[in-house]
Order: C-alpha cells, then sequence, then structure tokens
C-alpha cells in the first residue's frame, strides 16, 4: 500500500513519461507545482518506489521509469478516481443508425482505432447462442422474393430467391407472417427449425412456397459475417521502430490469424466493466509486450462482444479507457435498437 506522498510521485512520474517518453528524474518531478517537498525527500520516495518494483531504473539515465506493476497502480487509480478526459471524437452515435451489423463494427473499429492512434478491436456477437428475434419476406419484383432474418444478437442476414414464375403478393405476406409464429425464439442452427418449416396445416402451395424459403434459416450461421475487425495495424510498426513494442512479430501473426484473438475476447466477456491486461498480464503470450484496454457491450446483464484497443505498454491510458467504455456504451445501444425494433 503506498502513501499518499508516493502515490502522488508515482502518478506524476508516469504521467510525465507518457507524454516526454524519457526518464524522470526527481528535479522535475520536484518542480512540479503540486510537490511540496524537496529534491532529497523526492529522490528517497523515488528509489522506495523503485525497491517496491513500482519504477525501474534504466543504466543509461538518472531518471526513472514505471514498470508494469507503475502502469497498474496508476491505471487503478486513474478509474477509480473517475478523473478521465472527454473522450475526441469517437462519436459513433450508432443508435441513430440502422445499418446492418458488419457496418457498425467497422465503424465502430475504425473510430477507435482514429482517436487512439492504436490498433483497434472489436468481436461481434456469436450465433451461438443467438436466436431468431424477426423474420421478414419481401417481393422485391414479381419473381423475386428477399427473406430478412434478424437475430437476438442482432445479425442481420438477407437472401434473395428468384422463382420461375410470378409469386403470389398475399402468399408473401402471409409466409412472413407464418414464419414469425413459427421460428422467433428458436436457436440458430437447431434442428428443430426444419420441423417448423414443414407444418402439418399447410396447403400444398404455402408447403412448395416454405420449402423455396427454407435455406434462408437453415443455412442461417454461414452468412454470420465476420466475428473479430481490427483496424490500425499500421500503427504498430511505427511504434515498433521506436523501441515501444518488443514482440511484434508473435503480435501481427495473431492480428493476422484472428482465431486467437478472438478467443481472447470471448474468454473475456464475463468482466463486467472496463478491464486492462498491461504486458505479463495479458493471456496471449504474443500481447506479453503490450497492453490491451477493452470494454464488454451487450444487452442488460448479458454481454454480447467486446471493443479495446492493443499497443505499447506507454500508451495513453486515460484517453484508450475513455473511448474504449464509449463505443461499448454506443455499441450497447445499438444493439438495443436493433433488438427492440
Amino acid at each position: 500500500m503506498l502513501s499518499e506522498r508516493q502515490d502522488l510521485i508515482l502518478r506524476l512520474v508516469v504521467t510525465d513519461y507518457l507524454e516526454r517518453g524519457r526518464p524522470v528524474g526527481s528535479k522535475v518531478v520536484a518542480e512540479e507545482p503540486e510537490v511540496e517537498w524537496g529534491s532529497s525527500t523526492v529522490r528517497a520516495e523515488l528509489a522506495a518506489l523503485e525497491a517496491a518494483g513500482y519504477l525501474n531504473h534504466p543504466h543509461t539515465s538518472a531518471g526513472r521509469v514505471p514498470t508494469e506493476r507503475g502502469y497498474r497502480h496508476y491505471v487503478d487509480s486513474l478509474m477509480a478516481s473517475g478523473n478521465l478526459p472527454a473522450t475526441r471524437g469517437v462519436g459513433l452515435e450508432l443508435s441513430e443508425l440502422r445499418h446492418e451489423i458488419d457496418e457498425t463494427m467497422r465503424e465502430t473499429t475504425t473510430a477507435l482505432a482514429r482517436v487512439n492512434e492504436l490498433v483497434a478491436l472489436v468481436s461481434a456477437p456469436s450465433l451461438e447462442t443467438a436466436t431468431i428475434h424477426r423474420v421478414e419476406v419481401l417481393r422485391l419484383r414479381p419473381r423475386v422474393v428477399m427473406i430478412v432474418v434478424i437475430t437476438s444478437t442482432g445479425v442481420v442476414t438477407k437472401k434473395v430467391i428468384e422463382f420461375a414464375g410470378e409469386v403470389d403478393p398475399g402468399l408473401v405476406a402471409w409466409a412472413s407472417s407464418y414464419l414469425n409464429e413459427s421460428l422467433v425464439g428458436m436457436g440458430i442452427g437447431a434442428r428443430m427449425i426444419t420441423h417448423r418449416l414443414a407444418g402439418p396445416g399447410l396447403t400444398r402451395t404455402e408447403a412448395a412456397f416454405i420449402e423455396q424459403l427454407a435455406p434462408a434459416f437453415t443455412e442461417l450461421d454461414r452468412h454470420a459475417g465476420e466475428d473479430l475487425y481490427v483496424e490500425g495495424t499500421a500503427q504498430l510498426l511505427a511504434e515498433s521502430s521506436s523501441g515501444e513494442l518488443p514482440g511484434l512479430d508473435g503480435l501481427m501473426v495473431a492480428l493476422e490469424g484472428r482465431a486467437a484473438m478472438l478467443g481472447m475476447l470471448r474468454s473475456a466477456l464475463e468482466e463486467r466493466s472496463i478491464f486492462l491486461w498491461i504486458g505479463q498480464e495479458n493471456p496471449r503470450p504474443e500481447l506479453r509486450g503490450a497492453s490491451f484496454v477493452g470494454a464488454n457491450y451487450g444487452l442488460g446483464h448479458r454481454n454480447l462482444g467486446t471493443v479495446g484497443v492493443v499497443g505499447p505498454v506507454r500508451m495513453d491510458y486515460a484517453t484508450a479507457i475513455a473511448s474504449v467504455r464509449e463505443a461499448a456504451r454506443e455499441l450497447s445501444h445499438y444493439f438495443e435498437v436493433v433488438y427492440e425494433s
């Protein structure tokens, strides 16, 4: 447990190092307006913080830099205080939009990467536990019908079917009502879907029409789109050139492979608020030279996916936390609109 004096000095060292990227000496800390003690007292406290593992003393300089433990204390104090900056132009307002989930995920990832100048990751809701929320059957042209399926996680899929002859508009309206009554609430890929589609009370015409629409539901899990969205990998190259991000090759392989990163994000779905993995805290070995700031989005008490940013351990944590939290909040609002509409 740090004293108030040590807590302040550590915060000043971390803040200065994040801003300038150079080891921080006792003179710099002593000149800060919040500091009421002389350089000798500051030097003693810096030595104590180093002995406790919060700071490191590079051999090339008399100044000190934060360790992963120092960053962890700084971040925990930052979140506990609630003293986070206003986000700088994330401005998603996704709840005002009606575009499909794929575009929503891409827009969120791009905005996060832009604001933080880091790699942004967003995992889409998994279809494994999704159910059918609503079905629409639309007659686009006399012989062309489109089936729109919206899942409980907000995934929207469309299938266009062209018929040999003109389709009766009344049959289309009936099919929309019948499919909603029969399928809403059923799990994606459930074996019962095929059984429900072949209702015993259907006329021959109705059964034949439903049979032609069936692939829109029985093959639904094949049209889920991407599961993980990544933006800003070019930033990694810039950081690696300055020596801020060791282990870049392994991290790039993990990002390109995506499966490992997606598994990591889905393992964090039980987290209830902003969470951070700093350096060696990362569950994936490829990320242990970096930091990850993440937050989950969802419906009520049910998390659907994760948004986050990856970058060097020396990152602007305050902006990363604030922007990731805003993005998760906007995605939650978006899915509320999709679910209720």
